[in-house]
Protein backbone atom coordinates (compact mmCIF):
# COMPACT_ATOMS: atom_id res chain seq x y z
CA UNK A 1 0.00 0.00 0.00
CA UNK A 2 1.34 3.71 -0.93
CA UNK A 3 1.57 5.71 2.00
CA UNK A 4 1.15 9.98 1.24
CA UNK A 5 3.29 11.77 3.07
CA UNK A 6 3.18 15.76 4.06
CA UNK A 7 5.92 16.53 1.56
CA UNK A 8 4.64 14.72 -1.20
CA UNK A 9 1.47 16.87 -1.01
CA UNK A 10 3.66 19.93 -0.84
CA UNK A 11 5.33 18.28 -4.35
CA UNK A 12 2.17 17.68 -6.10
CA UNK A 13 0.52 21.41 -5.04
CA UNK A 14 3.83 23.28 -6.53
CA UNK A 15 3.53 21.37 -10.05
CA UNK A 16 0.19 21.99 -10.48
CA UNK A 17 -0.27 25.72 -9.28
CA UNK A 18 1.52 29.05 -10.52
CA UNK A 19 5.36 30.02 -9.45
CA UNK A 20 5.40 31.91 -5.86
CA UNK A 21 8.62 33.67 -8.06
CA UNK A 22 9.76 35.53 -10.91
CA UNK A 23 12.71 34.92 -12.96
CA UNK A 24 14.25 38.19 -11.95
CA UNK A 25 16.31 40.59 -13.79
CA UNK A 26 14.08 39.09 -16.64
CA UNK A 27 10.72 40.40 -15.27
CA UNK A 28 11.03 43.36 -13.31
CA UNK A 29 7.97 44.41 -11.94
CA UNK A 30 7.32 48.41 -10.48
CA UNK A 31 8.34 49.62 -7.52
CA UNK A 32 6.49 50.15 -4.71
CA UNK A 33 5.03 53.54 -3.73
CA UNK A 34 6.95 54.74 -1.47
CA UNK A 35 10.32 52.31 -1.98
CA UNK A 36 13.74 53.28 -0.88
CA UNK A 37 16.21 52.48 -4.40
CA UNK A 38 19.65 53.54 -5.54
CA UNK A 39 20.84 56.85 -3.09
CA UNK A 40 21.07 59.96 -5.74
CA UNK A 41 22.66 63.35 -4.73
CA UNK A 42 21.79 66.57 -6.33
CA UNK A 43 25.50 67.34 -6.22
CA UNK A 44 24.86 71.26 -7.39
CA UNK A 45 23.14 72.03 -4.27
CA UNK A 46 25.48 69.72 -1.88
CA UNK A 47 27.84 71.82 0.25
CA UNK A 48 29.86 68.95 1.83
CA UNK A 49 29.00 69.37 5.44
CA UNK A 50 29.34 65.98 6.05
CA UNK A 51 26.30 65.79 8.20
CA UNK A 52 25.15 62.47 5.69
CA UNK A 53 28.36 61.04 6.55
CA UNK A 54 28.24 61.06 10.29
CA UNK A 55 24.41 60.21 10.19
CA UNK A 56 25.02 57.01 8.31
CA UNK A 57 24.35 53.82 10.55
CA UNK A 58 26.18 51.92 7.79
CA UNK A 59 29.06 54.39 7.57
CA UNK A 60 29.03 53.94 3.70
CA UNK A 61 29.42 57.77 2.96
CA UNK A 62 32.49 59.43 2.58
CA UNK A 63 32.75 63.41 1.44
CA UNK A 64 35.61 65.42 0.67
CA UNK A 65 34.94 69.01 1.26
CA UNK A 66 38.58 69.83 0.01
CA UNK A 67 38.30 67.95 -3.42
CA UNK A 68 34.94 68.58 -3.58
CA UNK A 69 33.84 64.98 -3.96
CA UNK A 70 30.95 62.82 -2.31
CA UNK A 71 31.23 59.10 -2.72
CA UNK A 72 28.97 56.25 -0.78
CA UNK A 73 29.27 52.32 -1.60
CA UNK A 74 26.12 50.46 -2.09
CA UNK A 75 27.22 47.27 -1.22
CA UNK A 76 26.77 48.85 2.09
CA UNK A 77 23.70 50.96 2.23
CA UNK A 78 20.72 49.94 4.15
CA UNK A 79 18.46 51.84 2.12
CA UNK A 80 17.16 53.54 6.14
CA UNK A 81 16.97 57.21 4.70
CA UNK A 82 18.50 58.60 7.90
CA UNK A 83 21.21 60.32 5.62
CA UNK A 84 18.61 62.47 2.98
CA UNK A 85 16.86 63.55 6.19
CA UNK A 86 19.79 64.66 8.42
CA UNK A 87 21.29 66.57 5.02
CA UNK A 88 20.59 70.17 5.89
CA UNK A 89 20.17 71.03 1.80
CA UNK A 90 18.06 68.44 1.27
CA UNK A 91 19.99 67.25 -1.96
CA UNK A 92 19.80 63.51 -1.07
CA UNK A 93 17.64 61.19 -2.43
CA UNK A 94 16.43 57.59 -2.78
CA UNK A 95 15.21 57.13 -6.34
CA UNK A 96 12.21 54.63 -6.88
CA UNK A 97 14.50 52.17 -8.99
CA UNK A 98 17.47 49.93 -7.68
CA UNK A 99 20.66 50.16 -9.41
CA UNK A 100 21.70 47.28 -12.14
CA UNK A 101 22.69 43.59 -11.08
CA UNK A 102 26.43 43.66 -10.63
CA UNK A 103 29.35 41.38 -10.08
CA UNK A 104 31.69 44.28 -9.20
CA UNK A 105 31.85 46.67 -6.41
CA UNK A 106 31.10 50.30 -8.20
CA UNK A 107 31.29 53.06 -6.14
CA UNK A 108 28.71 55.82 -6.60
CA UNK A 109 31.29 59.27 -6.90
CA UNK A 110 30.07 62.36 -8.00
CA UNK A 111 32.43 65.27 -7.83
CA UNK A 112 31.22 68.71 -7.02
CA UNK A 113 32.24 72.37 -6.24
CA UNK A 114 32.48 72.42 -2.37
CA UNK A 115 31.26 76.19 -1.46
CA UNK A 116 34.16 78.76 -0.50
CA UNK A 117 34.35 79.18 3.43
CA UNK A 118 33.37 82.91 4.54
CA UNK A 119 37.08 83.08 6.49
CA UNK A 120 38.47 82.55 2.92
CA UNK A 121 36.59 84.51 1.15
CA UNK A 122 36.75 87.83 3.59
CA UNK A 123 40.65 86.99 3.11
CA UNK A 124 41.51 87.05 -0.26
CA UNK A 125 39.04 90.29 -0.69
CA UNK A 126 41.01 92.32 1.87
CA UNK A 127 43.98 91.67 -0.32
CA UNK A 128 42.55 92.71 -3.29
CA UNK A 129 41.65 95.66 -1.54
CA UNK A 130 44.75 96.13 0.34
Amino acid sequence: MFKITPMTKNILKNLITKKSTRPYPFVIREPFEESRGELYNDIDNCIFCSTCARKCPSQCITVDKEKGIWTCDPFVCVFCGTCMEACPTHCLHHKRTWRPVSGQREMIEMQGTPPKSKKKAAAKKEEASG
